[in-house]
């Protein structure tokens, strides 16, 4: 039997440039080379599309850590490849913007490819704090109490309803990831900077009650037998898990499992589930929570359409010891994502015959 050919997408626009490479390479040296051909495509920092000869490169050469990925420039507005039917599933390891909000999900299903992953809606709405809030909020799921403010608004007539939250206060960009931009405000003499921080890389913004909290994460793998794997544990090795701690000093740790009675190890993977339903996630998802000191209560911070996939990322950690291999998992990811695809055209093909038919001849 031929192989499937999987277009490997990776690097991207994003602050996780370095950690998609990374991720890719994991990944890459996952797949069964029996069954699949990988097929590298190289995105460089400014979203040019690196040629065929580079991407190989860069992922073949880069190191097993961030600090070790090959820079590279690309060429090109898109790799052709996509569009002459050199691929039959696209694997996106892209992390923020340009990667997990739907853009490459809309990409392939223009190009009518079937792709690993959460589809469009899922993408989009994961990547936007202030719209996973209101679902989940909608839902009946714990989220901590936050306030929206938009540009066109300014801070001035948001700041009553700022103040409401109390101090201290996480002050973060609404649609970007790896804690850029996200700032800890411990006096209202600090609102005024953190917002405009916040603005230097959004239109909208959300302020979040600041809890005291434990941060654990459970892994979601969707489809008609889902795993919703056991939780795991980032303990920050600064105040809060930011974009140092994540990429640079590697100051924090990561428990799999969580050290959690088992009672909360039940109530946080239902909550992880109904999160991934209630945001309309359909492949894979890493739900993460905050777990507050004082009372115990689990919080729903945000979900993460495409997680880390490196060796020691939590996603595929959690899942393995939830009894889905790093293989395994990859498996039945593009296995997922074939299937999707599959059922879209089917209801592509009925979409295209007669209302009369498609509805019977009522009698």
């Amino acid at each position: 039997m031929a192989r499937l050919k999987v277009g490997l997408v990776f690097g991207g626009r994003s602050g996780e440039h370095e950690v998609s490479v990374v991720s890719a390479r994991s990944v890459a040296r996952a797949l069964n080379s029996e069954r699949y051909q990988v097929i590298p495509m190289a995105i460089d920092r400014r979203g040019r599309w690196a040629d065929a000869a580079t991407a190989e490169f860069v992922l073949g050469s880069s190191g097993d850590r961030a600090d070790g990925v090959v820079a590279f420039e690309g060429i090109l507005p898109i790799d052709p490849r996509l569009l002459q039917g050199d691929v039959d599933v696209v694997v996106p390891i892209l992390h923020g913007p340009f990667g997990e909000d739907g853009t490459i999900q809309g990409l392939c299903e223009m190009l009518d490819l079937p792709y690993v992953g959460c589809n469009v809606e899922a993408s989009a709405i994961t990547m936007n704090k202030v719209t996973t809030k209101r679902l989940l909020r909608e839902a009946g799921l714990p989220v901590v109490p936050f306030v929206v403010v938009e540009r066109e608004e300014g801070p001035a007539p948001a700041e009553n309803r700022i103040r409401s939250l109390g101090l201290p206060l996480f002050v973060k960009p609404a649609r970007l990831g790896s804690s850029v931009g996200v700032s800890k405000v411990k006096s209202w003499d600090a609102l005024a900077s953190a917002l405009a921080l916040a603005f230097r890389f959004d239109d909208l913004v959300v302020v979040e009650a600041a809890v005291d909290a434990r941060e654990i994460e459970v892994a979601v793998l969707g489809g008609t037998t889902p795993v919703v794997s056991v939780p795991g544990e980032v303990v920050p090795g600064h105040e809060f898990y930011d974009y140092a701690d994540k990429y640079l000093d590697n100051a924090c740790q990561l428990l799999a499992p969580a050290p959690l009675a088992r009672e909360q190890g039940e109530l946080v993977r239902r909550l992880a589930w109904q999160a991934f339903r209630a945001c309309a996630c359909d492949a894979m998802a890493r739900v993460d929570f905050l777990l507050d000191r004082h009372t115990g209560n689990f919080f729903v911070n945000e979900l993460n359409s495409i997680p880390g996939f490196t060796p020691i990322s939590m996603y595929p950690r959690l899942l393995a010891l939830s009894g889905v291999s790093y293989a395994e998992l990859l498996d039945r990811l593009i296995s997922l994502s074939l299937n999707r695809h599959r059922r879209r055209q089917e209801l592509a093909a009925a979409a295209q015959q007669p209302l009369t038919e498609r509805l019977g001849s009522g009698g």
